[in-house]
């Protein structure tokens, strides 16, 4: 009688488990339908897609990253479906404690494989629960990469696998003890060890096996009713969003902006659109894509993208996983409404329903806001959450299609970016300074710098890109001299625009004025191509980004190299030879836009190893987990009142290495740290000797000969 009762109650569970769960996943599905379409490409090339997908998946690429917690999580996540044989052998134990499967129930292959299995998983999900416990918000406040995770799903999950773990091994043991075991002591120890202590009881066998049915179809019912509980969520949509990621080549979303999207989800012809009928960024949840609504929906709150955060980490109250959260819960609280056609305008709805439905998506407290301005505004677009996150959730995209419509519809944003508009729009660079500064610099260098006045002289080797930092902004200045005397001795033959050249717009579109951004790059292209550029060195890796991954899309096929590369490349080939000594403690400040975003990471790190008498020392977050300077998603141009300032942040860290000179390669970096460095020498909390440089004015330091050749007069071509 004991058996026919948990056999008939089991099956219930199993019949309303499949059954809760399959509407569940009916339920998301409609959901994501709310959302826009995608852009094409998200739905092309099937065979690289699912070779991303299974390579990321099962190996497992990214969550590897943080080394043991990486390999606890591939145990669980592979447990998941292979632990999926001893579900059916409970079904069929509670009705018989002899019952075994068929063909494969005594192979010593099976009894390892699920010892083996089960055995790593239990030992897994225990050190990753001690570790929630250890590293917690209880423990560590702010700086738990747990803080603003819903803890209760994350308990929820964890108890469950473990108890379904030990519920495996307890049947096994007492399976041993019944003398009822087909696999030898060496393939699995633990059944073994624990079959010397259970008894010899059928009925508890059959009892243990209920237990793990019945927590097991529980598990699945709850996530069937609760679609927003992402940890346990994310182990069926991860792969599915892996597969749509942008980047059909694997990477992340990072480098070039997301394209603005018209309805039908093709770019956005800016001579062609219709504000009444195109998205101009996002302004409603439902306004973001289906991809968007499903990377909400697959959100695991591990915390990774929070804790690289450089706004999080300096007391902002951007927090990218909270914001995704928060965006995810809207979207699932609203689309129900959505999906019955009901909306704001509806006659005679309850008032509650009135406020969810008008509730703005950027909005203070008082407004009742889903995502707080200031949150908005604190993304420096520095890419580490895209970076970091497991489950290639593109978090930039998504702030920056919120910020696309706070600032062209809305006109909400930063006052102190209304002056960065009108400078690009009138003047063509952030600072408004008069296009004929551009070429100030060459007047103090004593050697031949060409600057195009129709086409590119004949046999030129680059196109020097000088950048509005570059040509206008002192500092930075000394970078672009520092190049144009490197490519100088090195023989390379290049040119430059002077005051043909405008700013890339990289500063517009982060802040979300697409408008503008489209105007100077239209220009920029126009010019580009008229001279007949195809190959363009850079200094700045905002105008690297932009010209080598952002024009592309309007026109503007280039081959575009960073400086640094460009330099590392010519020491390689012998056109330059660093032979001065340089006695100096070195660290290296990874830029975003050309570490993260670009992965350029190398190239600059050769210069600075090259140059003889430099001791180089990493800081401690560097290469991909480097830590921002503060200045990118235009926050160059906007005033940092919230916490601890980023740049102060960073230059903290490097001064922990104590060094003689902090390098980087790029202009805004050199801005940002060289303010926070003689912020730090104000107070006497840094040396007066301390040098902030650009890589290439470190390597000129000790390539630059005494026996150049005497100064030329400049002429234009």
């Amino acid at each position: 009688m004991l058996y026919l009762i948990l056999g008939i109650i089991t099956t219930a569970f199993a019949v309303v488990g499949v059954a809760v769960w399959a509407y569940g996943i009916r339920r998301m599905v409609r959901t994501l339908g709310v959302g826009r379409p995608v852009e094409a490409a998200r739905k092309a090339d099937f065979g690289r897609r699912i070779t991303n997908t299974l390579i990321e998946t099962l190996g497992h690429t990214r969550m590897l990253k943080w080394r043991w917690i990486g390999i606890a999580h591939w145990f669980i996540m592979v447990s998941f479906p292979a632990l999926v044989f001893t579900v059916a052998e409970a079904h069929g134990e509670v009705w018989n404690p002899h019952f075994h499967l068929p063909i494969i129930h005594d192979w010593t292959i099976y009894g390892l494989f699920i010892e083996v299995i089960a055995a790593a998983s239990l030992a897994g999900i225990l050190g990753l629960t001690l570790y929630r416990q250890l590293r917690g918000p209880r423990a560590l406040g702010r700086r738990s990469k747990f803080a603003n995770s819903r803890h209760w799903t994350a308990y929820y999950v964890e108890a469950y696998i473990i108890a379904l773990l030990v519920s495996i091994f307890v049947i096994r043991g007492i399976k041993v003890a019944m003398d009822d075991f087909p696999f030898p002591v060496w393939a699995t120890p633990v059944s073994h060890a624990l079959g010397a202590v259970l008894p010899a009881s059928e009925p508890a066998l059959a009892l243990v096996a209920a237990f793990k049915l019945i927590i097991s179809w529980l598990f699945f019912i709850a996530i069937g009713v609760y679609l927003t509980m992402g940890v346990a969520w994310h182990r069926f949509t991860a792969p599915v969003n892996i597969y749509f990621k942008r980047n059909v080549d694997g990477s992340v979303a990072l480098g070039p902006a997301k394209q603005m999207l018209n309805r039908d989800g093709e770019p956005l012809d800016f001579e062609e659109a219709d504000p009444d009928e195109d998205p101009f960024g996002v302004g409603r949840v439902e306004e973001f894509t289906w991809k968007g609504l499903l990377d909400f929906s697959t959100c695991t709150e591990c915390g990774r993208c929070q804790s690289q955060c450089p706004a999080w980490n300096t007391g902002k109250p951007l927090s990218p996983k909270k914001l995704v959260m928060d965006l995810r819960d809207h979207a699932y609280a609203k689309a129900p409404y959505l999906m019955q056609g009901i909306n704001e305008e509806t006659p005679d709805i309850h008032d509650d329903v009135l406020a969810l439905l008008s509730r703005p998506l950027v909005g203070t407290e008082e407004e009742n806001g889903v995502i707080h301005p200031d949150v908005l505004w604190s993304c420096t677009n520095c890419g580490a959450c895209v970076e970091q996150c497991p489950v290639d959730i593109e978090h930039v995209d998504h702030i920056l299609d919120m910020r696309r419509y706070q600032v062209m519809i809305e006109s909400s944003f930063p006052s102190e970016a209304n002056t960065l508009l009108k400078n690009l729009e009138n003047k063509g660079n952030p600072w408004g300074m008069s296009e004929s500064k551009r070429t100030d610099w060459i007047s103090e260098v004593d050697f031949e710098v060409p600057v195009v006045e129709d086409r590119l002289p004949e046999g030129t080797e680059y196109l020097f890109w000088v950048g509005c930092a570059g040509a206008l902004e002192d500092r930075a200045k000394k970078t672009t001299k520092a190049v144009a005397e490197l490519l100088h001795i090195a023989g390379v033959k290049y040119a430059v625009l002077g005051s043909m050249e405008a700013c890339t717009g990289d500063s517009a579109r982060r802040l979300g004025m697409e408008f503008v951004f489209q105007m100077l790059a239209q220009q920029n292209i126009e010019t580009l191509n008229e001279v007949g550029a195809t190959k363009i060195v850079v200094t700045c890796p905002h105008c690297f980004n932009t010209i080598g991954n952002e024009y592309p899309d309007l026109g503007g096929d280039y081959e575009v190299v960073h400086h640094t590369k460009l330099l590392a490349q010519l020491v390689k080939e012998g056109r330059l030879a660093p032979i001065e000594r340089v006695d100096k403690n070195v660290t290296y400040h990874d830029p975003c836009f050309l570490g993260r975003h670009n992965k350029v990471y190398e190239p600059p790190r050769e210069l600075i190893t090259g140059v003889p008498g430099v001791n180089k020392t990493e800081m401690p977050r560097n290469r991909e987990r480097s830590f921002c300077c503060g200045a990118g998603g235009a926050r160059m141009w906007m005033e940092e009142r919230i916490g601890k300032r980023i740049n102060t942040e960073r230059v903290e860290e490097a001064l922990s290495t104590k060094p003689d000179l902090i390098a980087t390669g790029c202009p805004f970096c050199q801005v940002m740290v060289s303010d926070a460095v003689n912020e730090k020498k104000s107070k006497q909390e840094a040396d007066e000797s301390v040098e902030v440089m650009d890589v290439a004015q470190l390597l000129l330091r000790s390539a630059k000969q005494d026996n150049q050749q005497e100064p030329q007069a400049r002429e234009t071509v």
